[in-house]
Order: structure tokens, then sequence, then C-alpha cells
């Protein structure tokens, strides 16, 4: 452990370099790490552990977010502890760099062991290092990533190590109980839970003496989540969302984890009777949830206002599939398929004793690839287990490197070696050898998760200054705020305004209604802005966001006359001393 300890060091300081620009900034990956801090913020100013709503977004309505305070305890921790040394700033300063930092450490924590045990003390060590180099997985690890992707990963690493315990009980517990956490982190980690049970199920079907192994998983997984539900949650409330775990779902997994446990000590049945007994377990868990909660045996996002659907949540490009994805995407997704090919020659050439473990590793990492395909920030997790058949390959090529004589062959393992590990390489220098000035992004482009038809500015391009300049508004007599879901959060953090509506669902009245009125003329506008009691209207002009707007809503919109400069008489120009791209109006009664 020492020894990875200090490889996570070493690569800890290589992020911190390479993010150096971004903190200076204060530049956040994405708006709901600024909304975490703003939630984190609120907690240590007083609101209830189990008041989970947003009381400064959407004015009319209560916002209750699906987020877990699982994920605010390590913040909340470092800033409260700081805060009376160094003062909040440089508290939450500390956090924003530390906890993501410590979340890899984490994860590695639970991988690395097990690359030890298949290939060696080496590779174990180069998969700490490895990890830097994936891009889809060392982006949620990043400074300042502080939402609850990387808590997801580490929760996924821990369930990994467990079932590389082979048939010693504690493995499956400890997967029980890490993804009964990443649960009631965020749902999305659900086909991940059934996934390591399919494995545990398989081990049971292969050999019966090994069937506690699944019994134990769900067990663990159904007590950490009762448990964990009511630490987090508190008392079932009767508003019922299907985003998140509900009563629904614990009685799902309550229902699955007592048939397992009898049907484990029952008398032996052969394998076909084993697997249909357990199929008949599941069939009850989902008609026990299919009764308490009928509205959500569909997608979570089945029933999202149509407005929200087609102009916000189809433009979350982390949350669509690969096929929808830019071509930048494509240098890592080989670098996945490499490693993976590299898992199947190391499965075919090992010792006998080895294959069973090596195959279940080829199953898990062939789910979170198919998983990631679908949902392209699932990636993330086949990135995590790919740092393992990587570190070897890494380790295969010093070796020749140490060993080839002539400068041919070393030259050609040195080249194919930087890029299985640096696949961005040459996308990066072919850009900068076709132009000194790069196009700006188009359909592609993302701002926290809005895409864009037109020529934009990423968020950490924009000449608006975000973070500074919603700082500004804090000098205007407080009140509420509309302006795009992307910068609500940003003026939540900076200023003790009230907004309209972020982008997060569960907000989709206040949602539909900022929408709307930025695609509408002015005069219908007017009536939207006055039924939330809007002070002021801010508008960053060179965002996807608005531009998307004014592209669809045409040129009499809200939106396009607004980045034209041509904004209606029932708004006033205040002057802030922002950049001119951020501007602020004053609503006029």
């Amino acid at each position: 452990m020492p020894h990875v300890v200090r490889l996570w060091a070493l690569l800890a300081l290589i992020l911190l370099l390479v993010s150096a620009g971004r903190i200076a900034h204060w530049q956040f990956p994405d708006p709901d790490d600024i909304l975490r801090l703003v939630q984190v913020r609120d907690l240590l100013g007083g609101q209830g552990w189990f008041d989970l709503d947003q009381h400064r977004i959407d004015p009319l309505r209560e916002v209750p977010m699906h987020w877990s305070r699982l994920v605010d305890i390590p913040l909340a921790l470092v800033i409260g502890a700081l805060t009376p040394l160094v003062g909040q700033g440089a508290a939450e300063g500390v956090a924003l760099i530390a906890v993501p930092l410590l979340t890899l450490l984490v994860a590695m924590a639970f991988v690395a062991p097990v690359a030890i045990r298949l290939f060696g003390r080496e590779t174990g060590g180069w998969t700490v290092l490895v990890a830097g180099m994936m891009p889809l997985l060392s982006y949620q690890f990043q400074p300042l990533r502080i939402d609850h992707h990387g808590w997801q990963i580490a929760c996924f690493a821990a369930a990994f190590w467990g079932l590389s315990q082979g048939e010693r009980a504690r493995g499956p517990i400890v997967a029980g109980i890490a993804m009964a956490s990443g649960l009631m982190i965020s749902i999305e980690t659900l086909p991940l839970a059934a996934l390591v049970g399919a494995i545990l199920a398989l081990r049971w079907l292969r050999d019966p003496s090994t069937r506690l192994g699944l019994t134990h998983y769900l067990q663990a997984l159904a007590g950490g989540l009762i448990v964990l539900y009511l630490a987090t949650r508190g008392w079932p409330q009767v508003a019922q969302y299907c985003d998140a775990i509900t009563p629904a779902h614990l009685g799902f997994f309550l229902v699955v984890a007592l048939g397992t446990s009898a049907l484990s000590h029952a008398r032996p049945l052969p394998p076909i009777a084993v697997l249909g007994a357990l199929g008949a377990i599941g069939a009850g868990g989902v008609a026990l949830f299919g009764a308490a909660s009928p509205a959500c045996l569909a997608t979570p996002f089945g029933s999202l206002d149509p407005l929200v659907h087609d102009y916000w949540y189809v433009h979350v490009s982390e949350g669509r599939p690969v096929w929808e994805q830019s071509a930048t995407i494509i240098p890592a997704l080989l670098q996945l398929a490499l490693a993976f090919a590299v898992a199947v020659r190391l499965w075919l050439r090992a010792p006998m004793e080895q294959r069973a473990q090596l195959c279940e590793f080829l199953l898990l990492f062939a789910g979170t690839l198919a998983l990631g395909l679908l949902v392209s920030r699932s990636l993330a997790f086949a990135s995590l287990l790919a740092t393992v058949p990587v570190a070897w390959l890494l380790g295969e090529a010093l070796h020749r490197l140490r060993t080839a004589r002539k400068a041919i062959p070393k030259l050609a393992v040195g080249v194919a070696t930087v890029l299985a590990l640096l696949p961005m390489a040459p996308v990066a220098l072919a850009e900068n050898l076709a132009s000194t000035k790069p196009p700006a992004p188009r359909l592609t482009a993302q701002v926290g998760g809005v895409a864009s038809e037109e020529p934009v500015s990423l968020i950490a391009e924009s000449s608006c200054d975000l973070q500074a300049s919603a700082n500004r508004l804090a000098a205007l007599p407080r009140g509420t705020v509309f302006a795009p879901l992307d910068i609500g959060p940003t003026v939540l953090l900076e200023t003790e305004h009230r907004v309209v509506a972020t982008g997060h669902h569960r907000a989709e009245a206040a949602m539909h209604d900022v929408i709307g009125a930025f695609l509408v003329k002015p005069e219908v506008s007017r009536e939207i802005l006055r039924s939330y009691g809007a002070d002021y209207l801010v508008l960053c002009d060179d965002l996807a966001e608005p531009a998307l707007y004014a592209k669809r809503g045409g040129s009499r919109s809200l939106a396009a006359r607004l980045l034209a400069d041509d904004a209606p008489a029932w708004l006033a120009k205040v002057e802030t001393g922002a950049p001119a791209s951020f501007r602020v109006w004053k609503v006029r009664n």
C-alpha cells in the first residue's frame, strides 16, 4: 500500500500541474460541481441534514435535489474543520482540490491490489499511474470536480476488489456495501450492481458450493441500502421520485435478498433449476416494485416535460450514447478497445487456476463497455478496469525497451506505448499543426451539458469570465435572477440572489418556463418573468445555451433580440463592470 500511495502522490502532482490554470481562475468542470458546493455551503450554514431542497431555486415551488448527502460528507468535513483555522474561502479551496484527488486514491487503493494479485507488484504500481492517462477516468477526479461521479467510481472499485476475493465471505459483503453506497449516491449505478450480482450468480451455477457469495452480496446490498436510506433520507416521504432510491427500490432488494437466502439454504438444485428460481425471485421483486411504484417502471426521464426534454435533456451529451458524441471521443474508445484486447489475450494465455478470475474480469469489463456505449459517461467505469491490462502492457513495453538491442524495435515500441497511453496526443498535435487558431466548437461543444449547433465558446473559453462576473451581481440588491440554466449555479454560488431555474430536472416546471421565455416574443416573455417576480435578467452571450434558443426561436425571440443587443423596453441595462459579453438587465415593472 505505501507503494500505491507514493505513486498516487506523483499522479496527484501531475493532475495539479495540468489543472493549474483552471484552479487559478476557479473554472469548474461542470455546473453540477458548482451546485454541489452550494449544497455543502447550505448544510454548513444550518440547513437540515434531511432537507435536500434548494430553497433559492424556483421561487414558486420546492426543489428537492436527488443528490445524496454521502457526497457532501467529505467536503463538509474538510471545509468545516479548516474554516476556523484559515477562513471559509481557503477551506473551500483545499476541499475542492483535495477531495477529488483523495477519492482517486480510494479508487486505486482497491484496484491496485487486484492488479498486484493477478500480475505482480510492478503492474499494480503502473495501474495507479495509468489511471491518469485514461482521459474518461481522470476527468472525474480532477481538482474542482466535486460532483458525485468520482465517488461512484470509487464504490465500483471497491465492488471490483470484493469480486476478486474469491470464496472468502468478506469479498461479496464489501461488494454489497460498496454498491449500496453507489446506489444511494446515484441510481445510475443500478446496472453495475446487477452486473456484479450476475457474476456471483454465474459462480453459483458453476459451483453450488459458492452459492453463499451471491447471498452475502444481496444481503449486504439490501441491508446497506436500508441503513443508508434512513441515515441520509430519513423516514420515507409521501412524494416519491424515480431518479433516486425509494422505498419501492428497498422493497425490491429486500425481496431478492430474502428469496436468494432461502434458496441458498435449500437442498442443492441442478443449474437450470437454480437459474429458474433466481429468475422467479427477481420477477417477484419487480412485481412488488411495480405495485408500489408503477410510474417508475419506465426510465426516470420518461415523463420529463417535452420542452425540457428537447432543449435540455437530449443535449446533455455525457448522458447520451457514444454514437451521438463528437469524434474527439474516438481516441479514448480505441484505448479501451486495446485494453479489452489485451485482457482477452491475458485470459487465453493464463494458467488454468487463474482463468476463472480473468474470465470474470472480462465479463465485468465487457458489461461496463456495453453500458458506456449507451451512456457515454459510464465509460469511466470501463476505464477504471482498463487500467489493469494497460498497466500490464506498459510493463511489457518497458521490459522490451530495456532488453531490445536495436534502435528500430526500441523506437517502434516507444511510439506504440505513447500512443496507447496518450491517445489524445496525435489529435492535439494535428490541431496544432493544422492551425494556430482552432475553429470555434460546433454541435459537439458542451457547456455544462448543453450542446449547440452554432459556433460558441465553452465556459472555460468564454469571454464572460463567469465566476468573476457573477460575483459582481452580489453588489446589486438581493432579488430573483432570470438566466439560462447553466448560469444559475454560478449565480447561487457567488451571490445571495435567487434564480428561477438551473439544469436540474426536478425543477422541470421552472426549466420549462426559462426555456420557453427565451424562445418566444419579448411581450410573452415579460409575463413569464413577472410570474416569477424576476428582478434581473442575466445573459452570457458567447455560450452555447442562448445561441441554441436564438436559433430555434427565430429572430423575433427574446434570446435573439438580446444577443443582437436589441433588448425590449421593459429591460433596463445595468452596468456591473463585467466584460461586455456578460449582460445584465433590470426588469421594469
